[in-house]
């Protein structure tokens, strides 16, 4: 795909192009200029060893307790400073920080250039022109992101705009898809929550079931979907314009073992973990105390994961399914996440791929948890997408995280997902999901930077996604 840019943009373009290169270029030749050879290699090798030696301590940390965890925590914060401190003691911290500065810039310029060309621009999920609700139910929990709903008007703005509102009561739970249901019964024609997740996600598959587009409000207190829909997350109120200026995204939906997830099922120590009634009110103590346990494997199910296609075929071993033996944590999730993009970690481009993704995570020791700086490259990391996961364990029952939501499923747990099953409605205008940022290629960055001329091409990596199990 040509992509035309004008004389200016294209000007950025190239200068952006030669400036990444100069300025990596620029962080390899001052070393060896000022430090020579093999103090370069030494302050390399040195800055490898430390940031692995800081890796293998936190995972001391998360699998030890008492004494042995807090020599670990000495180590963690003790192996940054020793660095710091012999390149001071060698007059080299000086050219460290610089190289990182350069560092920096030819990364931020390089993906400048490389976004400008067209590398990452991707084909939005397509928008549906559809007629404004007459008849819309929403769910809204009060207490829901801290007291939203109370502190944006959201029910006040709803009813004003035609809707009819439903405030939960916490003191007295109530069945939130039997709502759903009813309202539907009732002549709704739009099913709608201002909550979190889990519950976004029981409505969600009773809007799937009746053929109604669905509202996501954006109360919550991570409001993940919310985020990959590209919706308002600063200002929740600005979702419900959707119901009189909106457009339709049509949206695939997962389930885990008949439980609906707008977002990912999670199995193994996170789920393990979830289920303590500790947890709500001590996150981080209770997390600390479990972890050691679960990440050596002497406590919680032993899992194993077999991916496949919607055929019961794989692709990433040669047409057999795909398994994922012994992982202390795994995630299926609604559409893959990114996992090429640091500042794109948790997100999801698109929510139309009709795929999971799976991450799993195995580590045994801490040579093991250093290895995962290798990031994609690592043992321990297995990342696919799969039209199926079935989740199997060495226990008749396992615990599972659905959104957020501590449940308890009888094994083996089937995960599935249903192509754009679900309609959400969304306002004409929102701040939208941001793109992916591109590797930096230096082959590209040179031919960009050589271009001349009034126009460039750039290839589009249009819905770049993980090699499919299929």
């Amino acid at each position: 795909m040509a992509v035309e840019f004008g004389e200016g943009a294209h000007a950025a373009q190239r200068w952006s192009a030669r400036i990444s290169l100069a300025a990596s270029g620029a962080a390899v030749v001052l070393p060896l200029a000022f430090a020579g050879a093999a103090a370069s290699l030494l302050l390399i090798a040195t800055i490898v060893a430390g940031t692995a030696l800081t890796a293998a301590a936190v995972w001391w940390i998360l699998t030890r307790r008492g004494a042995a965890r807090a020599g670990a925590v000495a180590l963690a914060v003790a192996t940054p400073v020793a660095v710091l401190a012999i390149f001071e003691a060698a007059n080299l911290l000086w050219l460290v920080l610089v190289c990182a500065a350069l560092w920096a810039v030819a990364v931020w310029t390089g993906r400048t250039a490389l976004s400008s060309a067209g590398a990452t621009r991707s084909a939005a999920m397509p928008e549906h022109e559809t007629p404004a609700p007459r008849r819309p139910f929403l769910i809204m929990n009060p207490r829901s992101g801290g007291g939203k709903v109370g502190r944006f008007g959201l029910r006040e703005k709803a009813e004003r705009l035609g809707a009819r509102v439903v405030l939960l009561d916490p003191d007295h739970p109530r069945d939130v898809a039997a709502l759903a249901r009813e309202a539907a019964d009732d002549g709704a024609d739009l099913l709608g929550v201002a909550g979190g997740d889990g519950t976004q996600a029981l409505v969600a598959a009773v809007a799937a079931e009746r053929g109604l587009p669905f509202l996501v409000i954006s109360s919550g207190t991570r409001n993940h979907f919310a985020m990959d829909l590209g919706l308002d997350r600063e200002n929740p109120s600005a979702c419900l314009d959707a119901l009189t200026d909106g457009v339709e995204l049509h949206v695939d939906l997962g389930f885990a073992g008949g439980h609906p997830f707008v977002n990912n099922a999670s199995f193994g120590a996170y789920a393990a973990v979830v289920q303590s009634p500790a947890y709500r009110d001590d996150k981080v103590r209770t997390t600390l105390d479990l972890l050691p346990e679960l990440l050596t494997h002497e406590r919680g199910p032993l899992l194993t994961a077999t991916a496949t296609s919607a055929h019961g075929d794989g692709g990433d071993s040669g047409g057999a399914p795909v398994t994922v033996t012994g992982p202390q944590a795994l995630l299926v999730s609604n559409n893959p996440y990114r996992t090429e993009d640091p500042a794109g970690l948790g997100r999801r481009e698109r929510l139309d791929a009709g795929v999971l993704g799976v991450l799993g995570l195995r580590v045994d020791s801490a040579a093991e948890a250093a290895g995962l700086l290798r990031g994609r490259q690592s043992a321990g990391l297995t990342v696919l997408t799969a039209h199926q996961v079935t989740v199997d364990a060495d226990r008749a029952e396992i615990e599972v995280g659905v959104d957020g939501e501590a449940l308890t499923l009888p094994t083996p747990v089937r995960c599935r997902i249903e192509p754009g099953a679900l309609r959400v409605r969304v306002p004409r205008n929102r701040p939208g999901v941001p793109p992916v940022q591109p590797p930096l290629d230096r082959r590209r960055l040179r031919k960009l930077a050589a271009a001349v001329g009034r126009t460039a091409v750039g290839r589009t990596a249009v819905g770049r996604r993980e090699r499919p199990v299929s």
